[in-house]
Parts: structure tokens; C-alpha cells; sequence
């Protein structure tokens, strides 16, 4: 059964893309800690991150690299934070938060709500910055 990051990824499911290459896809978190808090996925379904092979690993973080430089420039923010947990969704991906400070990338927090135009102009931002 694929994973919904899959269905993502076959445009199954609509998502707000910010970055994408043949093998990995920036989009919004539709349940943000942060404004601009998105996730980094290999296109191949992979359960569990430290499965993928040594080269697509160092790639996948590659591309994190190149879309967090971007989100540095849209966001006012002291860093960009990075999580890998993994449990809520089969399907290996990172987290990357803007942070103010450390309780910006506690998952327990209260979610922040968007509008669907809200997250287009986020991602549209970022976009333009990859």
C-alpha cells in the first residue's frame, strides 16, 4: 500500500511544492509547527531513512541542504531546524522548521492553521529562492 507521501509524489494528492528533481520532493507541511515548515522526501517509498542506500542518503540531504539555504533567505528566523522522527508516516523524509528559538520544533505544540492561498504565497516564496 503506498504511503501517502507516494500519493504525493504520482499527484494522487495535491501538495505545495517548493523544490522538486527527479528523485526527491520539497512540500509544505499541512500541519506546521512554524511558517514555512516543510518535509524532504525520496520519490522511491522508503519506510525507514537509514534504509536507503549510502548514496541516495547523502543525496536526500543534499537537496535538504539546498532547499533550507533557500528558506533561510524568506524566513526571519535564527536557523533552520532539522528532524527526522518517521513514525507518523511510512516513508522517509526530514523535517525542516524555521526556528526562533527551541521550543519552535516541538511536535506536542499546537499546530499552526493556513489558508490554502496562505500556503501557496509561503511556498511560492520559497520557490523563487531554490
Amino acid at each position: 500500500m503506498s504511503s501517502v507521501f507516494t500519493k504525493i509524489v504520482n499527484g494522487d494528492i495535491p501538495a505545495y511544492k517548493v523544490a522538486e528533481n527527479e528523485r526527491f520532493l520539497a512540500f509544505l507541511d499541512i500541519f506546521p509547527l512554524a511558517k514555512g515548515h516543510l518535509l524532504i522526501i525520496p520519490k522511491k517509498e522508503t519506510d525507514y531513512i537509514f534504509d536507503l542506500d549510502s548514496e541516495e542518503f547523502m543525496a536526500l540531504w543534499q537537496f535538504a541542504q539546498l532547499v533550507a539555504k533557500a528558506m533561510d533567505k524568506v524566513f526571519d528566523c535564527d536557523r533552520i531546524g532539522v528532524a527526522v522522527i518517521g513514525l507518523e508516516v511510512p516513508h522517509a523524509h526530514i523535517h525542516l522548521v524555521p526556528l526562533k528559538n527551541m521550543t519552535s520544533i516541538n511536535f506536542e505544540k499546537p499546530k499552526l492553521k493556513f489558508t490554502q492561498q496562505e500556503f501557496e504565497e509561503i511556498a511560492q516564496k520559497i520557490r523563487r529562492e531554490v
